[in-house]
């Protein structure tokens, strides 16, 4: 069954009003009240009940802005924001009209990939593929765009999108460098492409299935130079050709304590920048990535990082040998008493043989944030994967007994790992939070990196929502203590500037 209705003006500021403590802004264009923080569901599934809660508690607290897409977790995060929307409907936490749900559509991966290799081979491809890779294409084309907003209207169980982004179209200009594609023409068909999805667009507002749109681009804020630039300037002229009255109002794209090119880069007309351009043209912005910054090709999750002396080897190889010795408990006198069949047990085996991976590499990760990314999407996702589906079946006792103490052996690992790497992470953790302070007088906060940044984020001026992953209770307890009404909003300009300058001086 759907849900029916979609967000207003007046439900979204009284769900403001009911929430003193969560702070609020206008989502430019489209009137709405959005929180400061919006619900990040990029890495959220429905086989995790902790996303699950995280959602829930997100909403229960104020958070009303949520954003996924048709490719996050292939189409299970989309799913599980309508699970979870409906049950908080059902409940009484907020209505419909009080939620705003984002969704994205143009990438073809998993799912959608192997649709478009059965069209392909029936003679009927989607127009205009962009062939990016192995197993992932890229499309905006209208007849795409009509198939994903069906196939996002049912995972999320609405009549009815709020705002739907075209995903990351910029895809096309790096395909067209590839083909030797000249950089105006390139530019030109892109601008064409945009312009033809935004026709298709208006069309699904006047048919009732989504209610705004705008684009989800990696390089709004890139140089204007940049081969794969996407220029907000002439993204809205494409708009206002079309109709006066256009529904084009919402923006989204990367920001960070590593990445200011939204308030420094002057990438628009009139040494504008992305978000002059924006408050120009009044859209609404969502900040993605606003924890994980590219300084270069580093990545640096901006989180404090437990401090103290690494741990010896043979101390990190007990740990893991007591997580092995934990992995074949399991395989030996557990998984074979479950009747789980011979093609599903195979699976669990191999999703939950981690030890001895580890032990052969727990040593080679070159950085924390490094190792943490193989940790928070292959290694997490895979326990939680298994003892998520186990959790039905824990009335046999010795099956309780293992999950729990495997859940145990697990945590005592990945701490023992991460300690490996987390001294020297802190002094440069440390470094980063002396630039941020002595960058702006607002800044200057004793408060944990994560909510610097956000704190950053939320005071600068034409920023609507930052979007956070939030996928255990704990982090949305802990972007909600960065997300509190006050606080002077400004350009912030020179506060990035002297930033960004003393960040480039960081080893």
């Amino acid at each position: 069954m759907r849900i029916s209705g979609f967000a207003t003006t007046q439900a979204t500021r009284e769900q403001a009003e009911r929430h003193p403590a969560v702070a609020f802004a206008t989502l430019g264009r489209s009137g709405l009240t959005c929180s400061r923080a919006g619900f990040g569901g990029y890495r959220i599934n429905t086989s995790a009940a902790a996303h699950r809660e995280a959602l829930l508690q997100a909403l229960r607290r104020g958070i009303n802005l949520i954003d996924t897409s048709a490719n996050y977790a292939d189409g299970a995060s989309e799913m599980l924001v309508g699970q979870v929307l409906a049950e908080s409907i059902r409940e009484g936490v907020l209505t419909r009209e009080a939620v705003i749900v984002v969704t994205k559509a143009g990438y073809l991966q998993g799912k959608n990939h192997a649709l478009s290799q059965q069209r392909r081979k029936a003679g009927n491809p989607f127009p205009e593929l962009v062939p990016y890779a192995e197993g992932l294409e890229h499309c905006i084309h209208p007849e795409f765009l009509e198939d994903q907003i069906t196939r996002s209207l049912d995972r999320l169980a609405l009549d009815n999108i709020d705002v739907l982004l075209l995903h990351n179209p910029e895809y096309y200009l790096g395909w067209a460098a590839r083909q030797g594609v000249e950089r105006q023409a390139a530019q030109d068909i892109y601008a064409e492409r945009i312009q033809r999805a935004f026709a298709h667009l208006e069309k699904e507002v006047d048919r009732g299935r989504i209610r705004f749109y705008g684009i989800s681009s990696n390089t709004f804020p890139a140089a204007a130079d940049s081969r794969d630039f996407t220029s907000l300037n002439r993204v809205v002229a494409g708009a206002q050709a079309l109709k006066p009255d256009h529904h084009l109002a919402v923006i989204q794209f990367p920001m960070n304590l590593f990445e200011p090119g939204a308030v420094l880069e002057a990438n628009q007309p009139e040494g504008r920048t992305l978000l002059d351009t924006a408050r120009q043209f009044e859209l609404g912005t969502l900040v993605n990535r606003p924890l994980n910054a590219f300084d270069g090709t580093r990545l640096t999750r901006l989180a404090d990082v437990p401090d103290g002396d690494p741990p010896p080897p043979d101390a990190v190889r007990e740990r893991l040998r007591e997580l092995a010795d934990s992995e074949q408990l399991f395989f030996q006198k557990v998984l074979p008493g479950l009747g789980l069949g011979g093609d599903l047990t195979a699976r669990i085996t191999e999703q939950l043989a981690m030890a001895e991976a580890l032990d052969a590499h727990f040593d080679r990760y070159e950085t924390y944030d490094n190792w943490l990314q193989i940790q928070n999407e292959h290694v997490m996702p895979r326990a939680d994967g298994v003892l998520d589906f186990l959790r039905p079946r824990s009335d046999d006792p010795a099956l309780k007994d293992w999950r729990r103490a495997y859940r145990e052996r697990l945590n005592q690992a990945l701490s023992a790992v991460s300690a490996v790497y987390a001294a020297p992470a802190a002094e440069r953790i440390a470094a980063i939070k002396d630039a941020v302070r002595q960058a702006d007088a607002d800044w200057n906060t004793d408060q944990p990196l994560s909510r610097m940044a956000l704190r950053a984020l939320q005071s600068t001026r034409g920023i609507s929502a930052v979007l956070v992953g939030m996928r255990r209770p704990d982090y949305v307890a802990d972007v909600l203590a960065a997300t509190t009404p006050g606080g002077a909003k400004a350009s912030r300009k020179s506060g990035w500037m002297q930033l960004k300058n003393r960040l480039d001086r960081l080893p």
